[in-house]
């Protein structure tokens, strides 16, 4: 084996890119990550706002999402994204009859599926049939199997509504945890992807689903602790590098040009949006590289707002009956200075907040946080700003399935990861690590390196 077959290069420093450079990087290969941004991290990053220190958008993982727990493992960063004891999501309705309800989507310490049955005779935002409506919803989907083709081109809707699903179980429930999850509404959503998600989540474990966030901004995890486990790894990387072409050499070795120089290896992992991977795909890497392209994108919007004073007591709630969707207190991790209290309103599927001002975002959303928080009433707003991500994720559309490749190409040494990719997971961080843990095998056993997955005890 020839100095250039043990070099690998990776394209992209995000969750993925960073995933592959390091097992690649363990196996014993040379590898070289490049980012063409100044940070690693992908579209889970932090910056600086004066003295606050800002995620761009609100991440979470559950418990079964063993990939992102690994990544977080390899670079020593689990304790700073803690799980919760058990799940616990406080569901605040406002626009109820009565006035403003408050119910609680909370495991129980019994087996699946009666784990989560106190909470749903408990949960005060649908009536006893709805209830009951989705106890049954629950137990037909355990029977589904989402890796069947044939989930993919029904849309979740459908589905639920052959199941007695009313508008308002899918808006208080389904809805509830599919838009954050998928970044899509159930009308918008694959059945093959909201069975993974509803299944592995709440039906696979008791546990599965318990929460949990980083405790730090996100560039601690994914950039900082990043690097240094990169380095240790012996990885080069080079931030601010715009690749520009990926092409064969006339030896058969892969040459991977950037603005500043050229880089020559066995192996090559685009770890980049598939737009970008479409553009650097030589002709021949795959039968229809258009489908890439018929991959669409969702937008994510977060609101960031602080206050004076604290306002919310909880770490986190859910929101109905109004615009807002979740709602998480970032004041400790922020760093906030001088007291009041910082909050980020995690708002997915916001094809229609995404290109709105900051004077509209702010007259409608300033106002729905005063309806569920009376005491930000009286407060002051010292700060409100907002980040958009307009290709946040792919969309989870009934038929994407067929579109997402697979980790190999038609071209020996070149491989794709992504959240993006046929993973079987939506656009999550947990996604994007998977990819980037495909793409490492089967780069490693293209060149005869055996080296043991490390989800293969929970794969």
């Amino acid at each position: 084996m020839t100095g250039t077959d043990q070099h690998a290069v990776v394209v992209g420093g995000g969750l993925a890119g960073v995933t592959t450079a390091l097992e690649l990087a363990d196996a014993g290969l040379r590898v070289t990550l490049l980012e063409g941004r100044p940070r690693l991290g992908g579209l889970a990053f932090s910056f600086k706002r004066g003295d606050l220190h800002v995620d761009n958008g609100q991440h979470v993982y559950l418990r079964c999402c063993t990939a992102y727990r690994w990544f977080l493992d390899r670079v020593d960063g689990a304790a700073l994204a803690p799980l919760q004891d058990r799940l616990d999501v406080p569901v605040l309705d406002v626009a109820h009859p009565r006035g403003p309800r408050l119910g609680r989507l909370r495991r129980g310490g019994l087996p699946v599926p009666l784990h989560l049955a106190g909470a749903l005779a408990r949960y005060p935002h649908m009536s006893l049939a709805e209830r009951a409506s989705v106890a049954r919803a629950a137990l037909a989907l355990r029977r589904l199997d989402p890796a069947d083709p044939a989930l993919d081109g029904v849309s979740f809707a459908t589905w639920l509504g052959r199941y007695g699903q009313s508008a308002r179980t899918i808006e208080a429930l389904w809805d509830l945890v599919g838009i954050a999850t998928l970044n899509a509404t159930a009308a918008h959503s694959s059945l093959g992807l909201a069975a993974m998600v509803f299944k592995t989540g709440l039906l696979s474990d008791k546990s599965a689903a318990d929460i949990g966030w980083a405790h730090v901004p996100l560039g601690d995890l994914h950039d900082t602790l990043a690097r240094k486990q990169l380095d240790a790894a012996g990885v080069r990387t080079e931030l601010r590098t715009r690749v520009t072409a990926v092409t064969r050499t006339p030896e058969g070795a892969w040459r991977v040009d950037t603005e500043r120089e050229s880089l020559e290896a066995g192996t090559v992992v685009l770890a980049v949006p598939q737009r970008e991977a479409h553009g650097l795909l030589p002709a021949d890497a795959l039968a229809d590289p258009d489908k890439l392209l018929d991959i669409g994108t969702a937008p994510i919007l977060n609101v960031h707002v602080v206050y004076d004073r604290k306002v919310l007591k909880q770490p986190f709630f859910a929101a109905l009956g109004s615009p807002v969707q979740w709602v998480f207190d970032r004041t400790d991790s922020s760093g906030l200075p001088d007291g009041g209290q910082y909050l980020a309103l995690s708002q997915s599927a916001a094809q229609d907040d995404i290109d709105e001002p900051v004077s509209v975002l702010r007259a409608k959303y300033l106002p729905e946080l005063e309806r569920l928080l009376p005491a930000a009433r009286g407060a002051k707003v010292r700060d409100f700003f907002v980040t958009r991500e307009r290709t946040a994720t792919f969309e989870p559309t009934p038929g994407v399935g067929r579109l997402r490749p697979g980790a190999r190409t038609d071209t020996p040494g070149l491989y794709l990861a992504g959240a993006w990719t046929a993973t079987g997971w939506p656009a999550t961080m947990e996604g994007a690590v998977r990819s980037g843990l495909s793409a490492a095998q089967a780069a490693l056993a293209a060149l005869g390196r055996h080296r043991e997955h490390p989800l293969q005890e929970a794969a």
